[in-house]
């Protein structure tokens, strides 16, 4: 699926999403954990931001949230008033190199088709400054298909593996730290990996 149609689907069910995701879940928690091994007063960058309820209302008030989807945009503009946001694609990300400390992409990456992974990591990697950090939904399956009454739309979903997915993360040249399972909005488990730019 092209990024055209991601964005013409996320549009469609970003207020249903919005709407129904558990406002208590865990995973929103790992942020403290992400900004405590950051420099003080970061610079965060929210990839797939959506809403910013779950991530970008949770980072200092200057972070910038990226979507490609415009209607998950105005939501955003609605609940995080105070923030940056940017209409863009991951794998192009319209921010400068070194250009931030720290990197969030919550159920994110896997809306791109698996074989440009590997493209989205390296332009996550080219914004973070050295040493920078990222927290990042770790996938544990492997998949490519589009779910259709997801939301009460249709959606893409895509991912090489767990394993594969780390390997990609080190290529482009991170350092894994750790990973973490934490309840994800949907009120499911979901793994996450913490990670920091090679200096």
């Amino acid at each position: 699926m092209d990024p055209e149609a991601v964005m013409r689907a996320w549009d469609e069910v970003a207020a249903t999403y919005a709407r129904r995701r558990d406002p208590d879940g865990s995973d929103a928690a790992l942020i403290d954990d992400l900004l405590a091994a950051l420099p003080a007063e970061p610079l965060v960058l929210d990839v797939g931001c959506g809403d910013g309820a779950r991530t970008l209302a949770n980072l200092p008030g200057d972070a910038v949230g990226l979507d490609v989807s415009r209607a998950g945009l105005i939501l955003a503009r609605e609940r995080v008033p105070g923030s940056r946001l940017v209409h863009g694609e991951m794998s192009s990300l319209p921010i400068q190199t070194d250009g931030v400390d720290g990197v969030t992409a919550y159920h994110a990456v896997f809306h791109v088709p698996r074989e440009n992974h590997p493209t989205v990591y390296r332009e996550l990697a080219r914004v973070l400054r050295p040493g920078g950090r990222l927290l990042m939904t770790l996938p544990g399956g492997r998949y490519e298909t589009v779910r259709r009454g997801w939301m009460g739309g249709e959606m893409f979903f895509s991912t090489p593996g767990r394993e594969t997915t780390l390997r990609q993360l080190r290529d482009a040249g991170f350092r894994v730290d750790r990973t973490v399972t934490a309840d994800d909005p949907l009120g499911s488990g979901t793994e996450f990996v913490f990670a920091a730019r090679e200096e």
